[in-house]
């Protein structure tokens, strides 16, 4: 496994990395067992940075995750969580108030059974009052942070030009990081449009989903995945042309995550071991510059097409 720092937190953590949005049964149902198991897979094979919220499956996969972490040693890994976006009887909520943010993380390292976070995450600004972000929520993390309740303090956001508007917006290093999501995929590599502000501003990048929610794989996307219905086509002709050249689209999606050396670690989610061994496998396989062309060229005419976030 190969370690990399993560901006300038002083925190080297694994090319790879474990998102625990499954173990809130946000894409499919849950085996809890196994969602523990995987945790495990993960962190006996390498992997040593955790990606949770309690806004996957509405605080479910704060508590199996904290489950597993009772039996773990707190030194064998980096955790992040975050604050800002919440659900409850299959709603959404949002609440970036400071008082909220400050509640949130002291209920997040209950359930997650931790004295420390070691990233705390302002949730998917792209819901938010930007500059309650700016004024209101950022400071309180950064409170948190001089407390030494949290180590580090990011952002995440599906929309890339929100990054750039709050780091410019507030004193110099409150924003240490970024998990951006989908965009730097088989199908969409804007992400890399923004990575030398992103170093200009010594700010640390995580990339997540390297399978763009399930878009990217041989099932194909979920029925309430939001791609445009043209892009979803394009997706499956790419998957059927790789299983052609006798690979998987999953394989290729991972390989081209991982392969851009100024993007610190890629997160990928499941509860299943055998998928976690997948992925690292997957990570450690030389990119195909020939088929990753191929692919890209059938996803041409959709190339970069986004969608609205839910």
């Amino acid at each position: 496994m190969k370690y990399k720092e993560l901006g300038k937190t002083g925190m080297k953590i694994s090319e790879i990395s474990f998102g625990a949005s499954s173990l809130g049964g946000v894409f499919h149902s849950l085996k809890e067992s196994s969602g523990i198991e995987a945790v495990y897979t993960a962190l006996d094979n390498g992997i040593n940075f955790i990606d949770v919220s309690p806004y996957y499956g509405y605080l479910k996969a704060e508590f199996v995750l904290g489950k597993a972490l009772k039996n773990v040693d707190r030194n064998r890994y980096y955790l992040a969580t975050k604050v800002g976006r919440y659900g409850k009887d299959d709603k959404n909520h949002w609440d970036y108030s400071a008082k909220k943010a400050r509640e949130s993380v002291y209920e997040s390292m209950e359930r997650l059974h931790v004295d420390y976070i070691d990233l705390i995450q302002v949730h998917d600004i792209e819901f938010a009052d930007l500059e309650q972000v700016c004024k209101e929520t950022l400071p309180a993390l950064a409170d948190l942070k001089r407390e030494g309740v949290v180590r580090h303090v990011g952002i995440t956001n599906l929309n890339l030009r929100h990054f750039k508007y709050v780091i410019d917006h507030v004193p110099a290093g409150m924003v240490e990081t970024v998990l951006s999501f989908c965009h730097h995929t088989l199908n969409d590599d804007s992400l890399v449009d923004y990575l030398d502000y992103f170093e200009s501003k010594g700010v640390g990048v995580i990339n997540a989903s390297p399978y763009s929610m399930g878009l990217l794989t041989e099932r194909g996307a979920p029925d309430w995945h939001p791609a445009p219905a043209a892009l979803l086509r394009l997706a499956k002709k790419a998957a059927d042309f790789c299983r052609s050249k006798g690979k998987s689209i999953e394989e290729l999606a991972v390989s081209f995550a991982v392969s851009n050396p100024r993007i610190t670690t890629t997160l990928f989610s499941t509860t299943n071991s055998e998928n976690v061994l997948k992925s690292i496998r997957y990570a450690r396989t030389p990119l195909d510059p020939d088929l990753l062309r191929e692919v890209q060229k059938i996803f041409e005419p959709g190339y970069r097409d986004t969608w609205v976030n839910s």
